[in-house]
């Protein structure tokens, strides 16, 4: 049986906190990726369909990560910024920084 205090801190709200906690842009990027379905992906279309990308510093911070970890190769063919996505079965994948 529990006591008063445990069912008053059952019903207490969740701390302001861990409401406003934004996640990692670097882990939005690699969320949006493996639902892109696309092989290849631009810096202008991570800037335009990506929310928190509008800077190019941005950008470039969390591709470098996303390349270190090998979630994206740099595809040289092309002069502009662009990666191949590397699809790997893992179902919620996990950003180091």
């Amino acid at each position: 049986m529990s006591d008063l205090f445990d069912r008053l801190d059952a019903r207490r709200p969740i701390p302001v906190d861990e409401k406003t906690k934004q996640p990692d842009p670097t882990q939005k990027l690699l969320n949006f990726l493996l639902r892109w379905s696309k092989p290849i992906i631009s810096e202008r279309q991570i800037r335009l369909y990506v929310r928190p990308f509008q800077n190019r510093e941005r950008v470039i911070k969390s591709t470098e990560i996303l390349e270190q970890q090998g979630w994206l190769v740099r595809d040289q063919t092309c002069r502009h910024r662009q990666w191949r996505v590397v699809r790997r079965p893992i179902v919620h994948p996990i950003v180091d920084a």
